[in-house]
């Protein structure tokens, strides 16, 4: 099993930055495909980003391709997500996630998950 805690949410102004970092337990975090995913008030949970087990290959959601960035640090245990020209759209509850095998955008997919960090991008 690996446990999940995420870090680095907060309010920030539109145009601005942020980095979301989620540190995994356990001493298997590199065979573990992770993701992170983002719920708005209101909205179904919508998927972000994702990175394979090496870091190798990277996916991500048409909305925030080229102003975020996930990346993983295996020796830290540890996948970040870099958030560039945040947009008020961008608000939500961003959750990381691991599965076994290979990456996917379907957060039915996750075996684990954290409880979240809140992103706030004020306009």
């Amino acid at each position: 099993q690996v446990q999940l805690v995420e870090s680095g949410g907060g309010l920030v102004q539109a145009g601005g930055s942020l980095r979301l970092s989620c540190a995994a337990s356990g001493r298997t975090f590199s065979s573990y495909t992770m993701g992170w995913f983002r719920q708005a008030p209101g909205k179904e949970r919508e998927f972000v980003a994702a990175i394979t087990r090496s870091g190798g290959f990277t996916y991500y959601a048409a909305s925030v391709k080229g102003r975020f960035t996930i990346s993983r640090d295996n020796a830290k245990n540890t996948v970040y997500l870099q958030m560039n020209s945040l947009k008020p759209e961008d608000t939500a509850v961003y959750s990381c996630a691991a599965k076994t095998g290979s990456s996917s955008r379907d957060y039915d997919d996750y075996n684990y998950w954290g409880r979240g960090t809140q992103v706030t991008v004020s306009s």
